[in-house]
């Protein structure tokens, strides 16, 4: 089974939804886990995970897009 490095957190599906399109765009797969609860938004997250050996690759598309 492959390792799993988390990428990212976020309490906003816009922004979990846009860094997994530009992730899976440059053919890096994700596995996105929807930790907020269904009643009070302000609990929880939903995390991005990436294989460990697509980390390093991730947090530079990562840091690329955040910067712009």
């Amino acid at each position: 089974m492959k390792q799993w490095h988390l990428l990212f957190k976020t309490r906003e599906y816009t922004e979990a939804s846009i860094i997994q399109g530009m992730l899976e765009e440059n053919e890096i797969p994700v596995q996105v886990l929807n930790k907020l609860d269904s009643s009070y938004l302000n609990f929880g997250d939903i995390e991005i995970y990436v294989p460990a050996h697509f980390k390093e690759l991730a947090n530079d598309l990562l840091q690329k897009a955040l910067l712009n």
